[in-house]
């Protein structure tokens, strides 16, 4: 197993803890409680980055596949709530900080990018009003997303080289099933030449017993001659035999 990372120490992680929280903040003092799904669909974005980011790298320890979908997902969701805090302000008619030179813009980036958890945002959600809340959301969104398209791209890397478990085994398998597959052709070979060679054999056991059979037919034949002639031979020492028997008697 490859070397887990603390996922919990990450600051994408830490300040999607502070999303999370910010945004449940934001939609309790500024969006309706009732008859509005803006708020549930926020809320929900909020949590599906920072539960797929740690369902990530929990189920990632066995798969750098699952591991990057997973943080694929998370990055999505991100995008989905920043585009819902860029939509309020447009809808309210408020700047978005970033696009406009606001002063108080540089502080509050700096105070996003020095603060990761949700302890130092937390005295001011009661007081920001919602521009201000919004904005450091925003921030906080971009601030996600840029450090986990960092990750993401170094982990495309790993994936490539490495694999995780589950590629190593896979590609382990597919090995296995090619050495397999060279095997089994190479006694499919074999056995192609033992079945030539077998029919080479036997075509030339099929003529030689023809060869036999031509032959034990020439000796049946030359017995059968022998015996003809040893017959007549017998029939004629048998006539010699009575001439010899009539000579003597006169």
């Amino acid at each position: 197993m490859r070397k887990s990372t603390v996922y919990k120490e990450l600051h994408f992680f830490r300040k999607s803890d502070v999303l999370v929280q910010l945004t449940k903040a934001f939609c309790h003092r500024f969006l309706p409680h009732y008859g509005d799904r803006t708020v549930d669909q926020m809320i929900q974005a909020a949590r599906s980055i920072k539960q797929n980011i740690a369902e990530g790298f929990t189920d990632g320890q066995t798969s750098f596949e699952t591991e990057i979908k997973l943080l694929g997902i998370a990055k999505g969701s991100n995008q989905e709530l920043l585009e819902d805090y860029q939509d309020y302000l447009k809808q309210h008619n408020l700047p978005e900080w970033a696009k406009t030179n606001i002063p108080r813009y540089d502080d509050m980036r700096t105070f996003c990018r020095d603060h990761s958890d949700e302890i130092h945002y937390r005295p001011y959600f009661d007081r920001w009003t919602d521009e201000e809340m919004v904005n450091v959301a925003i921030c906080l969104c971009h601030m996600v997303d840029k450090a986990m398209t960092s990750f993401l791209a170094k982990r495309d890397r790993e994936f490539v080289e490495e694999g995780g478990i589950r590629e190593r085994m896979t590609a382990a398998r597919l090995d296995m099933r090619a050495t397999q597959k060279q095997i089994i052709s190479q006694q499919e070979q074999e056995i192609a030449t033992l079945k030539a060679q077998n029919n080479t054999l036997t075509a030339q056991i099929n003529s030689q017993k023809t060869q036999i059979n031509s032959l034990t037919a020439q000796i049946n034949s030359q017995k059968a001659q022998i015996n003809s002639l040893t017959a007549q031979i017998s029939s004629l020492q048998h006539k010699l035999s009575l001439q010899d028997s009539q000579q003597n008697n006169e």
